[in-house]
């Protein structure tokens, strides 16, 4: 398999598992009278694990040292997303899944940011 092809099946999952996250995330969030709260847990937590395995899978070995630590940061970022898909299922800790959700975030949002910026001055 190609370095090209491998990367543009790593970006697709990510999307993928994105999505599920995303929707997983935001469905409790407007319909409050749902049942099956724990599907819904489960997959979230697919979801995480289909962005930490894409992320492993698209990891860039190429590139600047810098190019290499942003896309670690991406895998770290997934292994929060699997970390507030785990706190998920501890009951006294139901709703700290956010906080995980949202370092993820952030840390992918400049991750992807600053990888896109490297790469362009990189290239010229």
């Amino acid at each position: 398999m190609t370095k090209e092809k491998r990367i543009s099946i790593a970006n697709l999952l990510v999307l993928l598992g994105l999505l599920l996250m995303l929707v997983m995330a935001v469905l409790p969030l407007f319909l409050h009278h749902l049942e099956g709260k724990e599907s819904m847990c489960w997959t979230y937590a697919a979801g995480a694990f289909i962005v930490l395995a894409a992320r492993l899978l698209g990891y860039d070995n190429d590139g600047s040292l810098r190019v290499k630590r942003l896309h670690r940061i991406l895998i770290f970022s997934g292994l929060l997303y699997c970390a507030s898909a785990a706190v998920m299922f501890i009951p006294d800790m139901s709703k700290n899944w956010i906080a995980f959700l949202l370092a993820g975030l952030v840390l992918q949002i400049y991750a992807s940011w600053m990888i896109d910026k490297e790469v362009k001055k990189n290239e010229k």
